[in-house]
């Protein structure tokens, strides 16, 4: 029985958020998290918050995950991004062999693992193992993992596709030490610039039978880790994150917007900016829409973890948990628009607490968990139609 005093890493967050504040010019210069602020998340166990404590992990509520990875946002995007992408991919140890997930998340304890999505890779079937070639995009996080994850479709030794018994396509997740991968250097993007998410390639790479595990650890059979928190799948956590970054952003934004108004006077105007009706009248909008964005993905949360821990999770639930999250960015994207607009020309200098944090907000908008498109299987439930989406 692992008896260590769990830690609070909601308050760790907060805590150590000037530090992360103070980083994030050398963050966005660098196009990554710099050392020092790297080592300071490990010593606050920031990333280590989903992963088992059998690992010597936190394995945290996903609500205080949440709700961490709000409070990092609120400091800086991009490090709350890796935070939240690498967590995230951590959770997929519920599945693997034992000594393998000792490696990568116990014997070091700066181990973290990376990934970036499925791009047609194959591993060919060998003796003992796999030979594995292919490039994976937007690996977030990379520059300082330890552990990269390979997303591939299994090939017979005679290059034929392995299929299952419905004739579909099978993939397989293989992680492998981060020196074995050539990093391509393109992250060069419009906001999200200190998450690093470069491209890496692996050239006929041979990784061992032991460390691979069904693709994304979707396989309940797989589970080696059955706490509640491993029945939630990697894009229920990722749904999750990213609204919890938008949020973390949209109310930094607007408190920043809050003190702008209370000291600028506008060119050729007498009063200060927050005697302005119309600014009053935004100001009371946006803070409706993000209290009731924020309320309403707690809510949803609280219900299916509720259930979770009685493995009683229900389809409405995870409907519902995915409306939430979809709100939630959206609103918060409405949010920091309407800040930005109502700045003004204060908003496009570097200098000031607005530019940037847009241009985070919009990258953060354009990742596939945040698009409109989420909305139709949504739609289609309620209509008593299947979803047909792994998202829910």
């Amino acid at each position: 029985m692992d008896d260590r005093t769990k830690v609070d890493c909601v308050a760790n967050a907060r805590a150590l958020a000037p530090v992360i504040t103070a980083a994030a010019p050398r963050i966005e210069a660098g196009r990554e998290l710099p050392a020092d602020l790297v080592a300071a998340l490990h010593e606050a166990r920031l990333f280590r918050m989903l992963v088992p404590r059998s690992l010597g992990g936190e394995e945290l509520s996903p609500i205080d995950y949440v709700r961490a990875i709000e409070e990092i946002a609120k400091a800086d995007a991009s490090t709350a991004w890796c935070i939240g992408q690498t967590s995230v991919c951590s959770t997929i140890s519920k599945c693997m062999k034992r000594e393998v997930a000792e490696e990568i998340f116990k014997s070091n304890p700066c181990g973290v693992l990376a990934w970036g999505p499925t791009n047609n890779a194959k591993a060919v079937a060998e003796k003992g193992g796999f030979r594995v070639s292919g490039v994976w995009p937007y690996a977030s996080g990379s520059k300082h993992a330890t552990w990269l994850a390979a997303h591939c479709f299994i090939y017979e030794p005679d290059g034929e596709q392995r299929r299952d018994a419905n004739g579909k396509p099978i993939q397989k997740t293989l992680v492998v030490p981060r020196e074995r991968a050539t990093f391509q250097d393109v992250w060069h993007v419009m906001g999200l610039k200190g998450t690093g998410s470069n491209t890496y390639t692996l050239n006929d790479v041979f990784v061992p039978e032991d460390y691979a595990i069904g693709y994304h650890a979707l396989n309940p059979a797989e589970r080696r880790e059955h706490g509640p928190l491993y029945s939630f799948t990697i894009y229920q956590l990722f749904g999750s994150s990213f609204p919890a970054i938008a949020l973390g952003i949209a109310r930094t934004m607007l408190d920043d917007f809050l003190a702008l108004a209370k000291a600028k006077t506008p060119t050729n105007q007498t009063a200060l900016l927050r005697d302005n009706a119309v600014i009053q009248s935004q100001v009371g909008v946006a803070e409706s829409q993000l209290a009731a964005a924020r309320a309403f993905f707690f809510a949803a949360w609280d219900e299916i973890w509720q259930a979770a821990q009685t493995g009683t999770m229900s389809i409405d639930q995870r409907v519902r948990l995915r409306m939430a999250a979809s709100h939630a960015s959206r609103e918060a994207r409405e949010v920091v628009e309407t800040v930005y607009l109502a700045a003004g020309a204060t908003a496009i200098f570097e200098n000031n607490p607005f530019e940037r944090r847009f241009r985070d907000m919009h990258a953060v908008s354009q990742q596939a968990q945040s698009q409109f498109q989420i909305f139709e299987a949504i739609g289609r439930h309620f209509l008593g139609l299947p979803h047909n989406s792994r998202l829910i």
